[in-house]
């Protein structure tokens, strides 16, 4: 079994990723070593390899569900990020940990946060089996970031957000990077923020269609 699963990484990555632009040497490398299927419920790992967002928890407290993304999109957001070996990094939303196990093939230091305890607790216990020494796993709210770690080189949003919390933006360090997906559906855009001279700049980058991310609506204001 766990050859077949080699099998089908190695297809992913040729079938869904290298075929979407993604170049990134040390990315890829990383999503051939990572076992995807680590990351997901015992009867879901035959699904682990397949070209869609993968539901692994209904959602706790009234949150909405979470889901692992897609590898494509995933692979598209983390290369936009240009993460360097000496990065420290904040991943907003980590879910089961597949994301965090990934970023810490590429960057010095991970902080992985998750706002479900139950998701935590798991992609804590997978990160350690993995060997992933230099992830740390919090909780809490994930829009407030983590920011008893920061400042940090990149900050990446594991899902779709209506807007990116100023706080989030606080936490960037100086010529740091925030990569995420605004907007929902079709009408999800990627963009990349840049910190420079301590003001925080944005562009667009590629459409993409992902998963939102609990806690990340737009504030309505109030209208008479």
């Amino acid at each position: 079994m766990n050859a077949d699963f080699s099998e089908r990484r190695v297809k992913m990555v040729d079938g869904q990723v290298r075929t979407t632009d993604v170049t990134s040497a040390p990315l890829i490398e990383a999503m051939l070593s990572i076992p995807r299927e680590a990351f997901v419920g015992a009867g879901q790992q035959d699904l682990a390899y397949i070209d869609e967002d993968i539901r692994i928890a209904d959602g706790a407290n009234g949150g909405g569900a979470r889901y692992l993304m897609e590898p494509s999109p995933l692979a598209k957001l983390l290369q936009l990020a240009e993460i360097d070996a000496g990065d420290s990094v904040l991943d907003v939303g980590c879910g089961s940990g597949y994301s965090a196990a990934l970023l810490s093939r590429l960057a010095r230091s991970v902080v992985a946060l998750e706002s479900d305890p139950a998701l935590a607790e798991a992609a804590k216990s997978t990160l350690a089996s993995l060997g992933c020494q230099n992830v740390t796993v919090v909780t809490g709210p994930l829009p407030q970031g983590h920011a008893a770690n920061g400042p940090y080189n990149v900050i990446f949003i594991g899902g779709s957000a209506e807007e990116v919390p100023p706080a989030l933006l606080d936490q960037l360090a100086e010529e740091g990077r925030l990569v995420v997906v605004e907007g929902q559906g079709n009408s999800g855009v990627a963009r990349l923020f840049f910190k420079a001279g301590g003001v925080v700049t944005g562009r667009r980058a590629f459409n993409a269609a992902i998963k939102p991310l609990p806690g990340f609506e737009r504030a309505h204001a109030f209208e008479f």
